[in-house]
């Protein structure tokens, strides 16, 4: 005495059960729609439901909460829609369930996903820049679900004209010593029960690389001989033979004037310039001669001047016509 009273407040919580992942029918194609369902009873309060997909977590969900017939624990669903993906297929989704009751210790359900699709084509090239007499290799990569059938090659719409050198084994193409009747497009077909995909590639044959450098040749240069009756040497000047040599290390496709070919050639042209001048001079000098005319026969052989006068004029009774003549 007196009585003292105390009050408490029990709160019994309800463990939610196991989840189920719903909706799920395999194999599901590619662009189809897929709704799951994650259902789990039998929690109090109400659990939690979140979705992930290969662990991200997936946030644009619908989340249902609903009391039970006893109206003490609750049944929770949420359910994720998505459009089916060739990137989904292998993807594990899961549906992870939190409640205070779990003791941080989530309940998980797991679905992997199945997604067939048609099959998706490459062709890889061994030879960026093929030459000819150069051999190539096109390998045809396919991925598909289920796996594609054996690939198919053709060359402009048609068969391989050259099985000898074009040879396929399995998914790859080898062409050896190309020529330019290889140029064209080659297709690669794949296919499985889901539907086929191509894809082309252009091959282009490029001539051989000519590693040789090319040679500039000077035509040869020759002086006039001027003929006289004095014995003269004809000068013959010759010029050699330039080779141009471009540097190895200089860009292909770059050239320039060679100043050093543009001043042998004028040396040449100024040396051959002088020798025609000093040969044309001594031809002037040597030119100027003494010469006798007959007026002049009949006066080497007198004793004296009178009298060669006299032999002079006397032969000139006589001369027909006078001739001059260049010794």
């Amino acid at each position: 005495m007196p009585v003292k009273t105390s009050k408490a407040f029990l709160t019994v919580l309800g463990v939610p059960e196991k989840p189920q992942i719903t909706g799920f029918t395999s194999p599901v194609m590619e662009g189809e729609r897929m709704q799951l369902t994650c259902k789990t009873s039998g929690s109090k309060p109400a659990a939690d439901i979140r979705w992930f997909k290969n662990d991200k977590e997936v946030k644009d969900v619908k989340y249902v909460k609903e009391e039970d017939a006893t109206r003490k624990t609750f049944t929770v669903s949420s359910t994720l829609d998505f459009l089916a993906d060739r990137s989904d297929d292998g993807a594990v989704v899961s549906c992870r369930v939190d409640h205070e009751s779990l003791n941080s210790t989530p309940q998980i359900a797991m679905q992997v996903l199945e997604i067939h699709y048609t099959p998706l084509v490459k062709i890889i090239s061994s030879n960026s820049w093929p030459e000819e007499g150069q051999s190539i290799i096109l390998t045809c990569e396919s991925k598909g679900k289920p796996v594609p059938e054996p690939v198919l090659w053709t060359k402009d719409g048609g068969e391989l004209p050259d099985p000898e050198r074009m040879v396929v084994n399995g998914r790859v193409l080898s062409i050896s010593f190309l020529n330019k009747t290889d140029n064209g497009t080659y297709r690669c077909e794949a296919k499985n029960p889901i539907g086929r995909n191509s894809t082309e590639y252009v091959l282009i044959v490029h001539d051989v690389f000519n590693t040789l450098l090319p040679t500039t040749v000077i035509p040869s240069l020759t002086t006039a001989t001027v003929t006289t009756n004095v014995a003269l040497t004809a000068s013959t000047t010759t010029s050699a033979t330039a080779t141009s040599i471009r540097d190895p290390n200089a860009l292909a496709g770059q050239t320039g004037p060679d100043h050093a070919l543009i001043g042998g050639i004028v040396a040449v042209v100024v040396f051959v310039t002088l020798c025609s001048i000093i040969l044309l001079g001594r031809y002037l000098a040597r030119h100027k001669g003494t010469y006798l005319t007959n007026e002049a026969k009949g006066a080497e052989d007198a004793p004296d001047a009178d009298t060669a006068i006299i032999n002079a004029e006397g032969s000139q009774v006589n001369a027909e016509e006078k001739k001059e003549y260049f010794i």
